[in-house]
């Protein structure tokens, strides 16, 4: 028999000649999961055995993990802003630098908010969450990520409070919005080349990339977002860390007003704010 340290051993290091970042973090999870207890306890169970059906389960996890297949795809859930929310395939991996999107939006008061771009649903279903007197709209084109939205936003109890539909960004919405936020697709093509394989082999593509230069959707948002926002609204977007004068210039070339960039918890670029014009 095998003990629990003795499988995790081996699993970083097949982890590590793998290339996968942080082998240690993830061999740790996938025990957990494998043998279905809270991370937490690892520790706990380290000396003991592992049971033969836990060792295949894990086994075939590690399998997995080596060939780049990310953690929240393996276990079918991350963690963001505290809570829990379901992840397949189809939607983008929730990443803590889009907390500080969060921290932005929680900062002054909304009561209607419209989510672009929703994917997993981590942005509108923690707003909704953390406001519970908020009422929202979540959109994406994709027709599978609308679904896992809203089975995230149910996992919340907050799915009465939002309406998730199938959308090119603004093409189906209608009405204002005190707060607009968005994570849109902001890799450049040509950055495509250069990405982690957790990412351009197994995330949507169309979620990360928007095929040109990684700033239509900025474009599209400074010049059509203010009729969709009310008198005091404002647009929060998330960037990548070497776009934010880009994305600030694009808003305030459109006449935006109080136009911001903000950092993530590294320090980096991560967040524009503008605010409509008076």
């Amino acid at each position: 028999m095998t003990t629990a340290a003795e499988a995790m051993v081996t699993a970083v290091a097949r982890l590590r000649a793998a290339g996968v970042p942080d082998p240690a973090r993830d061999a740790r999870l996938l025990l957990a999961h494998a043998a279905q207890v809270d991370a937490a306890r690892v520790t706990l169970i380290a000396p003991e055995d592992i049971a033969p059906e836990i060792a295949e389960r894990y086994e075939n996890l590690i399998a997995l993990r080596a060939v780049r297949v990310p953690v929240s795809q393996l276990i079918g859930a991350r963690e963001f802003y505290g809570r829990s929310f379901a992840i397949s395939r189809d939607v983008l991996d929730p990443r803590p630098e889009t907390e500080s999107l969060i921290e932005s939006a929680l900062a002054a008061p909304f009561e209607r908010v419209l989510d672009l771009g929703t994917g997993s649903g981590c942005i509108m279903g923690t707003l909704l969450a953390e406001r519970p007197a908020a009422t929202g709209v979540a959109v994406d084109l994709s027709e599978a990520a609308c679904l896992q939205a809203s089975a995230n936003l149910v996992r919340l109890g907050v799915a009465d409070r939002a309406q998730v539909m199938q959308s090119d960004w603004f093409d189906r919405v209608e009405g204002r919005f005190d707060l607009i936020v968005s994570n849109p697709p902001y890799l450049a093509r040509s950055e495509m080349t250069d990405v982690q394989p957790e990412l351009s082999r197994f995330e949507p593509r169309m979620a990360l990339t928007d095929e040109g230069d990684g700033l239509s959707v900025y474009r599209l948002l400074a010049t059509q977002a203010q009729q969709y926002l009310s008198a005091e609204g404002r647009v929060l977007v998330e960037t990548g860390w070497q776009q934010g004068a880009s994305v600030a210039g694009i808003f305030g070339a459109q006449g935006w007003a109080e136009v911001a960039i903000l950092p993530d918890l590294g320090g980096h670029d991560r967040v524009v704010s503008a605010a409509k014009p008076g």
